[in-house]
């Protein structure tokens, strides 16, 4: 009897997980910007022989502090084009390319599925757009860091602290970067800025509560390629 009380317990704790992550239960949001060259280096699936030489949008992911990559591919609409305004999906193209192909619709399709459905209940097919669209067009990463004399280069290191710091100042806000390691040259590629917002994904806040540098090590220098 006890035993299969227990068992009982056990698989009603595993529907309710299950229930949760279906369901997208998150903390905040990472939006998150990358560098095409470096993921055109890394990847080498590219179908532009000369990458975009602009940080251009990711995704916008919600995430829970115990473990940033959750939620993901929870229940929830289908992704269709005809959700968004031709207006708005002519920005899309612009700040959300498909860096590695030609297909961008295939692209948000697949960062929907993946990351938009866990925060359904909050954003909108649409609103998921439009606002990743707006965070994008609030700081250009990009200027922020030619501003500070830091800028594309085959050979020029840099610290962690020094990429950090001027895109810090800009937005008021603590980024987090993340690298690649180039297995050619062992080299850390700098590969992604990420802007840590609120719940309701309105407010910018620090990313600085325990979120992973996922591959940019703070002792070691970083390219900019």
């Amino acid at each position: 009897m006890l035993k299969s009380s227990f068992a009982f317990l056990v698989l009603a704790f595993a529907f309710f997980l299950c229930f949760i992550m279906s369901t997208g239960s998150y903390d905040y949001f990472q939006f998150v910007q990358q560098w095409p060259p470096t993921t055109c280096r890394i990847r080498k699936k590219c179908s532009k022989p000369r990458p975009l030489q602009n940080f251009t949008i990711h995704g916008l992911w919600p995430s829970n502090y115990s473990n940033p990559t959750m939620p993901s591919k929870c229940l929830g609409s289908q992704f269709k084009e005809e959700n968004l305004s031709p207006k708005l999906l002519l920005k899309l193209k612009r700040s959300w390319p498909n860096v590695e192909g030609g297909n961008d619709t295939r692209f948000w399709e697949g960062e929907w599925k993946k990351h938009g459905t866990c925060s359904e209940q909050t954003l909108t097919q649409m609103q998921y757009f439009q606002r990743s669209h707006e965070m994008w067009n609030s700081f250009n990463i990009t200027e922020i860091l030619k501003n500070a004399s830091i800028v594309p280069s085959a050979t020029q290191k840099w610290k962690y602290s020094d990429i950090a710091a001027p895109i810090k100042t800009a937005t008021k806000r603590t980024p987090l970067l993340r690298c690649k390691r180039d297995p050619a040259t062992n080299t850390e590629l700098l590969h992604e800025v990420v802007f840590c917002y609120g719940y309701n994904a309105i407010k910018q806040i620090d990313c600085n509560r325990g979120y992973p540098t996922a591959g940019c090590n703070n002792q070691v220098d970083i390219l900019f390629p």
